[in-house]
């Protein structure tokens, strides 16, 4: 079966270590109908008003449609990028059918599948069929990605990167001139669209697209732009931070279970406890502190607890394991 992501003169794509897997000689693999029409052409190079001339026209109508409309993909279908496409389809942001990932096999694109969107092995068909792409490969092959989708990469295309360790500046340097980048650092909990991410703009990209981005990414949690400055160290709080708050969560159940309570009950009352913690911190926009201080009563059982923790050195190994946590994503960085 011919793919329909190709016209009748694209040229050949190439192929790089570590890019994705093209299937059947360069065809596509859909498991619905293809998203638009597909390019007639597309001029090959890194910059000039010919290229890629009717990707630009697609990504320009893709980018004025409305929200259902949107057409986004995925280069990479792991986790989080499940996660981030799972959210926007339940939010109603974007329809499943208007989605595209691509990856080298079938392994992960079947999630997508389930979703109901559209899968393929070939990342330039994702850049053809769509203006908002996300990049969320293993950081290592990026740049490998990056180079075997320049030749089709217009400055109509809004490029996302959830690759941790990798620079605006390197991205900007893979990519063609003028390019519209965007770095952002989600974490698990988009999964259950309680995320908490952060996003970076490169030198191309507005505030018009970043407020896009922020505004799709509300569906899985809560979305800030800050400095690129701030993303290794919201990887250190919040990327590394869930493991961090899942070993105390199991720490706190433990306790439990040592004083008799049984382990699966001790266990959602100790994720219940941390979940009501956090509404309330967010809701009434208190200092920790200040709750801590109304949870305490003098002489009570929260203040010897809370004894105990310090003799521990649970503050001070927390904050270590940020610093740690944040001193390798910038040890990436730099790699």
């Amino acid at each position: 079966m011919k793919s329909e992501g190709e016209g009748p003169t694209a040229p050949p794509r190439p192929r790089l270590a570590g890019s994705t897997a093209q299937s059947g000689k360069g065809r596509s693999v859909l498991s619905k109908q293809p998203i638009g029409e597909g390019p007639s052409s597309v001029a090959p190079g890194r910059g000039g008003a010919g290229r890629g001339l009717s990707v630009a026209r697609m990504a320009a109508a893709a980018a004025t449609s409305g929200p259902g409309q949107r057409r986004v993909g995925f280069v990479g279908a792991g986790r989080m990028a499940e996660a981030i496409a799972q959210g926007l389809i339940r939010a109603g942001k974007v329809e499943a059918q208007h989605v595209l990932a691509s990856a080298p096999t079938d392994r992960n694109l079947c999630h997508f599948q389930a979703l109901g969107c559209q899968t393929t092995h070939s990342n330039q068909e994702v850049l053809r069929r769509c203006s908002l792409i996300f990049f969320a490969t293993k950081p290592h092959i990026l740049p490998a990605v990056l180079a075997e989708v320049a030749p089709v990469v217009t400055t109509e295309h809004i490029l996302v990167s959830v690759a941790a360790g990798v620079s605006l500046s390197t991205l900007e340097e893979l990519l063609p001139p003028a390019t519209q980048v965007l770095r952002l650092s989600p974490n698990l909990p988009c999964v259950v669209q309680e995320g908490a991410m952060v996003m970076a703009r490169g030198r191309h990209a507005g505030s018009s697209e970043a407020k896009l981005l922020q505004t799709l990414l509300e569906a899985c949690g809560q979305c800030e732009e800050v400095p690129e400055a701030y993303v290794d160290i919201h990887t250190g709080i919040s990327g590394s931070g869930v493991a961090f708050v899942c070993a105390f969560s199991e720490a706190l159940a433990e306790g439990a279970v040592k004083m008799g309570m049984p382990c699966g009950l001790a266990h959602r009352i100790a994720a219940q406890t941390l979940l009501g913690t956090a509404k309330m911190l967010l809701q009434k926009g208190q200092h920790p502190a200040q709750l801590r201080t109304d949870v305490c009563t003098p002489g009570g059982t929260t203040i010897y607890g809370l004894h105990a923790l310090e003799q521990g050195g649970l503050r001070a190994a927390t904050m270590s394991a940020v610093e740690a946590a944040t001193c390798r994503a910038k040890e990436l960085s730099r790699k």
